[in-house]
């Protein structure tokens, strides 16, 4: 009701909308309505009242509301749905529980703050209360789980369009799944997977962006950065949401129906990687040599010093 609500003052835009308005188109008493409007400003909407003309939405807060999140979406799927939290262990745990239970493709889960985000590896994610995009969605695609892998790279690539369009920042892509803006980590992505040997029964794509984050840990500090810090200014979460949910949806479609060339070739054109002399650390082995490209399941090829083409399958790269 309270979404009702609020769907028809943004509708009405800058226009007053009276109580009994409102009541008759949503078959509620004004007693109902009132304390809908209530729960919207502690929601953080400014909502103006006046006597005889009625209700005017004045403000919106920059939280990843499925209101706001919504409003002007046009994918056809991925956002639809939208489970929010202000605060959630992880949002990757949540929707992976929402895919156990039947949760249709394109779910998403968002939350303002995450207590227990992480990373690859198990690493701990900074996600600290209304300064980043914390977002999981639940994806069931008809590929072939050799075929997972690209999926990372086909969310990295719409991350980094999605940030270069709404910022113009040179964001990157490090191999696999970070973004980086001037060698600093700016996003990251954990993708999840269920499946059996020739069939994928579902797969969580989880992305962290450090949108407006202001400050990071002295352990973070020289590697981590925000796009509010490297563009000097706020950056809407909401708008970046949406368009990174619009980049992934046109890419993911183009996978779906064969066009894994397309995406590869666009991967390597936003990566920082290759061309590049890097160090592979991984619990079993280190290496280094040069990354010359990726193949068509998403391993990185690297050429050593004594001209051997080792294939990477996983682990942490260093850039020299």
């Amino acid at each position: 009701m309270k979404e009702d609500i609020l769907l028809s003052m943004m509708t009405e835009s800058k226009e007053y909308i009276s109580g009994e308005d409102i009541s008759r188109r949503l078959g509620v008493s004004r007693t109902a309505v009132w304390k809908y409007i209530e729960d919207l400003r502690k929601a953080g909407y400014v909502i103006e009242a006046l006597p005889r003309r009625g209700y005017r939405l004045l403000e919106r807060p920059d939280k990843l509301l499925p209101t706001e999140v919504r409003s002007g979406l046009s994918t056809k799927i991925l956002g639809q749905v939208v489970h929010y939290f202000p605060q959630v262990g992880s949002t990757n745990d949540v929707a992976r529980k929402l895919a156990q239970q039947g949760a249709d493709e394109g779910t998403l889960v968002v939350a303002e703050e995450q207590t227990s985000g992480r990373g690859r590896r198990g690493r701990n994610w900074l996600s600290p209360a209304g300064t980043g995009i914390f977002a999981s969605l639940v994806l069931r695609p008809n590929l072939l789980p050799a075929q997972a892998p690209v999926l990372t790279l086909t969310a990295a690539v719409a991350g980094a369009e999605a940030i270069r369009q709404l910022t113009n920042l040179p964001v990157g892509i490090k191999w696999p799944n970070d973004l980086l803006i001037n060698g600093r980590k700016v996003a990251g992505i954990l993708t999840e997977i269920s499946a059996e040997i020739d069939s994928i029964f579902y797969v969580i794509i989880g992305i962290g962006i450090n949108v407006n984050t202001n400050s990071f840990p002295d352990e973070l500090k020289d590697i981590a950065t925000s796009l509010a810090r490297e563009g000097g200014q706020a950056v809407s979460r909401q708008r970046l949401l949406q368009l990174f949910l619009l980049r992934l949806e046109k890419w993911y479609y183009s996978l779906l129906e064969g066009g894994q060339d397309k995406v590869l070739d666009r991967w390597r054109e936003l990566s920082v990687t290759l061309g590049r002399q890097v160090t592979i650390f991984s619990p079993n082995f280190t290496v280094q040599g040069l990354a010359l490209d990726i193949d068509q399941e998403g391993a990185l090829l690297l050429q050593t010093a004594d001209h051997k083409i080792v294939r990477i399958l996983s682990g942490d790269v260093s850039l020299r």
